[in-house]
């Protein structure tokens, strides 16, 4: 995964979560904000967020690594699904305490999640905040002074007499000379000390005995066995060699705890230092094989190399939380106020995409959906740009298990492939402080197969130069999104023709609506939402649907087109659409485009004041 990630073009992530922020209909509203409508600021919304992060849990993450192939032109995919395990190596001393929340509990449930998952198949991981927390309680162990006394009162005279007990055997034992021994076992009085003794000291007497000969005898030092201390002549080198062989055994521990972070250090240009490839080498048939070690070393530091020199692209649907989930969970403590929150994601990950932003940015249309599976599902026809899944991930390859953050992270970089190139095609470079996102919370978005009123006097001004006709072939039209520009893009042809022929399109404007026909669409979508987005747990369904439709025939595995497999045979790609006869794009628009100064590092916030979390603090 790491060699994968170094080549990455991009990642795109999606969590499943034990629990997500109480509705926010339900608090009372702050006095200055009822100017606004009742709604939060983007800083009360994420203290709501924070506050769910510290007391929720990550149960599933996916990741999605995409690599671009400008030659091939393409997009290779490799969609990763993890159960993520929250109960650390007891010997790390790290604690975890998590809630689960009903209402996230029912929803998980029915969508066929695997609750014993996380606890019985998941990747265990540490936050880098719980693994230096965890090496310093380590250290402390090592050093002997630091462990405290115990303080024997007057009338503990059982305790007092044991203690006396020892002091005596220790003083008859330093005397002998010669030594019968080079060392002294210490057991209960009158007891036969062997290893194997079914009876021996409890770990109070342990302890006192080691206090004993640590505040006594510093030529001494005490080692616990079961059921009994032995005690032989300090060696410094001795001593010396076994810390280091147990800091040694206990950071092979912590390293292989860190698990699935690794992958997360990969993609922030962290330190990989620590990992010895040698610790993940195993058989998982059971057969023993050779390996060349020397030569595993060498790509293993080829990797890192390259990973070192870059940060990932990070890509999601409705962003916001989930970014707070993952800092919490594989950072650590999150900041008090947005404005650092803001500024150590955007240190960790310069440039973040969310696609629930793309799909609704300069589009006031009240019928545009913005859910990631609708998204997917009108963008797929798209031939180009052209998605192939890896010949070994081809577990999503026809099946579609939506809510499972394997298969959502696909749909999120799938949508932002083909939605990005769709966009630049339009040319949409256009930003401004209003981004035209007036509709309510549970709509807006990308108008993709929606029938426009088409003006052929107006032409649109995104291409001024000359534009083509489209043929007209009888098949039903794929229109892009109707931004606040007012294009559309018309394709002509079936896109499923298997035709190496290139595909003509015009750029037109498209007709206002009427105020009435805009009421009455607002009506029969107010109607549908009413009862579809009800509980909090939308958040968790990210519009899965228009809003009325039975959840659980959505929620069911479906077979699914849409990505060519490398086994498999694929469709022949045609041009890309043509502008003034020539290509338009066949790709995505380059990260250093302008395109992404309007698209990228902004998070869409429903519900807040601003409407937008731009992650650049601007």
């Amino acid at each position: 995964m790491l060699r994968a990630l170094a080549g990455a073009h991009f990642v795109a992530v999606d969590f499943e979560l034990s629990g997500i922020q109480s509705k926010t209909m339900h608090r009372v509203v702050p006095t200055g904000n009822r100017s606004h409508g009742g709604k939060q600021t983007l800083q009360q919304r994420y203290e709501e967020a924070r506050e769910a992060a510290e007391r929720y849990q990550i149960l599933q993450v996916g990741l999605t690594i995409v690599k671009e192939d400008l030659e091939a032109g393409n997009y290779m995919v490799r969609p990763y699904n993890f159960y993520l395990n929250p109960i650390p190596e007891v010997r790390l001393d790290i604690e975890r305490i998590f809630s689960f929340q009903s209402g996230a509990v029912e929803f998980l449930l029915k969508v066929g999640f695997d609750m014993a998952g996380p606890f019985m198949k998941g990747v265990p991981y540490l936050s880098r905040e719980e693994e230096i927390t965890s090496l310093q309680l380590e250290m402390g162990r090592q050093d002997k002074n630091r462990i405290a006394d115990i303080h024997l009162k007057d009338d503990e005279m059982e305790s007092i007499k044991f203690v006396r007990q020892v002091r005596a055997d220790i003083e008859k034992w330093k005397s002998q000379s010669p030594r019968i021994a080079d060392y002294l076992n210490i057991a209960p009085e009158g007891h036969a000390i062997t290893q194997n003794t079914e009876r021996g000291l409890n770990n109070y007497q342990k302890r006192l005995v080691h206090q004993l000969v640590r505040a006594e005898y510093p030529d001494l030092v005490t080692i616990s066995r079961p059921g009994f201390i032995q005690i032989i002549p300090y060696n410094q080198k001795r001593e010396d060699d076994i810390v280091k062989a147990r800091m040694r055994s206990f950071e092979e521990k912590l390293t292989r705890q860190v698990g699935i972070r690794w992958l997360v250090e990969g993609m922030v240009g962290g330190d990989l230092e620590k990992i010895d490839p040698i610790m993940f080498v195993q058989s998982f048939d059971g057969v023993s094989a050779w390996i060349d070690v020397k030569e595993m070393r060498r790509e293993f530091d080829e990797v890192k190399g390259l990973l070192k020199q870059k940060h990932a692209v990070l890509v999601g649907h409705n962003l916001f939380m989930d970014l707070i989930n993952f800092y919490k969970c594989f950072f650590g403590k999150l900041p008090e106020r947005l404005e650092d929150f803001q500024a150590v994601m955007h240190t960790l990950f310069p440039m973040i995409v969310d696609t629930k932003y793309m799909a609704t940015h300069n589009n006031s249309d009240i019928n545009a959906r913005s859910g990631l599976d609708e998204l997917d599902k009108d963008l797929h026809t798209l031939l180009v740009p052209k998605i192939e899944m890896h010949p070994e991930h081809s577990k999503y390859d026809e099946i579609a298990i939506l809510h499972e953050a394997g298969y959502d992270s696909l749909m999120t970089a799938k949508v932002l492939i083909r939605l990005s190139a769709k966009l630049e095609v339009a040319g949409h470079y256009v930003d401004s402080e209003d981004d035209g996102w007036h509709t309510p919370p549970e709509d807006g978005g990308v108008l993709l197969n929606h029938t426009n009123d088409i003006s052929s006097s107006k032409v649109a001004t995104a291409y001024p130069a000359e534009t083509v006709k489209a043929r007209s072939n009888g098949h039903q039209p794929m229109n892009s999104d109707s931004s606040g520009q007012g294009v559309s893009i018309t394709v002509s042809g079936d896109p499923t023709i298997q035709s190496a022929e290139r595909t003509t399109h015009t750029l037109v404007a498209v007709k206002s609506k009427s105020s009435k026909q805009k009421k009455a669409k607002k009506a029969a979508t107010k109607a549908k939402t009413a009862f579809a987005h009800a509980g909090m747990f939308d958040l968790l369904q990210e519009e899965s649907g228009d809003g009325n439709e039975d959840v659980d025939e959505n929620l069911r595995p479906t077979a699914r087109p849409g990505i060519h497999s490398r086994s498999a045979s694929s469709l022949a790609v045609p041009e890309a659409l043509s502008v003034e006869g020539k290509a338009a794009t066949k790709m995505m628009p380059p990260w250093k485009s302008d395109f992404w100064n309007v698209y990228g590092n902004k998070l869409r916030v429903n519900g807040t004041v601003e409407g937008i979390c731009d992650m650049t603090g601007c």
